[in-house]
């Protein structure tokens, strides 16, 4: 019979073999281009089976399976791909009806809140790099990251900037307070052309020619669907504008833009030099 000493000797390298196997078959849906994009970061990327359709950085998530963009992400095609675990954050907007499926259907939902800042990038990092038990990583991440935030310029004339969310001339909206563009323009020490409102609203020729902006900002795709600045300019009230006048556009990757995750400073950085 074997002792008991024996019997603790034995077990120990099956138990911890078998939380290894289990780690390294963890199955990870992303929800969020941001979320993916401190995934991969933190060295698990081997482990994500599945994002959604912002998570374009690095360009290595371009060959997983995707499902959808956050606003209409069906739970169906998430459990198709059969997640350990699903991660969200509380600005993906993916629909309380579509939460409410996944987690009847016994799967693991995680959401994380995701401020759009600098301590909330900083700390998103540090949360997901917690989850996962990877906070050596993480403060690789968050060090990088502050290095970058240091270097954002201070600019010497400030500017009015204004953000045109394009999907060709049939949707065109601007972006108003408490967005991701309008926390990026003061990041940045610019401010936002338009105070009035919230969120995003209709374009229209009047709000533009009030808000006068001297720069607009829009995502490199949506300048793409307006057929480029030329067709920019044809936009009702754009030519009416200082920017439009003097041809002052700036396009940015979106998910880079926005995404306030680990190139946060990287983006306010290439963002400053463009508004110059």
């Amino acid at each position: 019979m074997l002792s008991v000493s024996r019997i603790i000797i034995c077990f120990f390298p099956i138990f911890f073999a078998c939380g290894l196997s289990s780690a390294k078959a963890l199955r990870i849906v992303s929800t969020n281009g941001t979320l993916s994009e401190i995934l991969v970061g933190l060295g698990l990327e081997k482990q994500i089976v599945g994002v959604d359709v912002t998570s374009t950085y690095p360009a290595s998530l371009e060959k997983l399976p995707k499902i959808g963009h956050n606003r209409t992400i069906a739970a169906e095609g998430i459990l198709a791909l059969n997640p350990d675990v699903i991660l969200y954050t509380d600005q993906s907007m993916i629909s309380p009806t579509v939460v409410k499926q996944l987690t009847s259907s016994g799967k693991k939902l995680v959401m994380f809140k995701h401020e759009y800042s600098k301590e909330g990038a900083i700390k998103l990092i540090r949360e997901v790099g917690a989850h996962f038990n990877t906070n050596a990583q993480a403060e690789k991440m968050v060090k990088a990251l502050q290095a970058d935030l240091a270097k954002i310029p201070a600019p010497s004339d400030p500017k009015k900037l204004l953000f045109i969310y394009a999907r060709g001339t049939g949707t065109l909206m601007v972006s108003g307070t408490g967005t991701s563009l309008d926390k990026m323009f003061a990041l940045t020490g610019h401010t936002n052309a338009v105070t009035g409102f919230p969120d995003f609203k209709p374009l229209t020729a009047e709000s533009l020619i009030t808000a006068n902006p001297d720069v607009l900002v829009l995502f490199s795709s949506g300048l793409e669907s307006l057929e480029g600045i030329d067709g920019l300019l044809k936009v009702p009230g754009i030519a009416n504008t200082n920017a439009g006048k003097n041809r002052k556009i700036v396009t940015m990757d979106g998910q880079f833009l926005t995404g306030f995750g680990p190139r946060l400073g990287k983006a306010a950085i290439e963002l400053s030099q463009k508004v110059k």
